[in-house]
């Protein structure tokens, strides 16, 4: 189905990668946005194996996308899950995704949800967009509500995710002008590090 396709799409948005101020990393993740991934492996690997969140994130990456090291789902997943344990938000996405998909785990789209609201309180917009689609179309066991959707997507959309736009400027066409409202004062009365809001008091059906 289409909003299913569009989930899996989305997931490919995290792999990128921001510049740390992290002693050590920043070589490193040089390397990698200069496409050495051999010497980005040399300068990463032993700060993960130390306990570095952001380098435990990044070999992950790498892991994922066979860069550098061969293909490999499940170190990718062991690497993410240090990280994401840890408070990375990319890293919760990840995960997230990676339980959504099924890819290295059981397929478990309540894990899913569990990790992708943990980036999502966190300001993360992709995790954000996802997880509203998972409000509009009743996925991992969250209630179908259509104002939390618009919340989320709007708080996604602030951030410049073009596909969370989309699916507010969609879904508000099957919206009530009072549910257009209480969307707009959740998303604006939500700031990162605070929960999410669960339910509506409008949008539920």
């Amino acid at each position: 189905m289409k909003k299913l396709g569009r989930i899996i799409v989305a997931i490919g948005v995290a792999l990128g990668l921001q510049a740390s101020a992290h002693a050590g990393f920043a070589e490193g993740a040089t390397a990698y946005n200069n496409k050495n991934y051999a010497l980005a492996y040399k300068e990463i690997a032993p700060l993960a194996r130390a306990g570095n969140t952001e380098a435990e994130h990044l070999l992950g990456l790498m892991y994922y996308m066979g860069r550098g090291v061969p293909q490999d789902y499940k170190q990718a997943l062991n690497w993410h899950r240090k990280a994401a344990l840890k408070g990375k938000a990319d890293a919760q996405y990840v995960v997230g995704a990676m339980y959504y998909t099924g890819n290295a785990v059981i397929q478990d789209h309540k894990q899913a949800v569990t990790w992708f609201r943990k980036a999502a309180e966190q300001g993360h917009p992709e995790a954000q967009q996802v997880l509203g689609l998972m409000y509009r179309y009743h996925i991992g066991g969250m209630p179908q509500d259509n104002v939390i959707a618009y919340t989320l997507w709007n708080l996604a959309a602030a951030k410049g995710n073009a596909n969370a736009a989309e699916q507010r400027s969609a879904v508000a066409k099957a919206m009530t002008p009072e549910q257009i409202e209480e969307g707009q004062a959740l998303s604006a009365a939500w700031k990162p590090g605070m929960p999410l809001p669960r339910t509506s008091r409008t949008g539920g059906g």
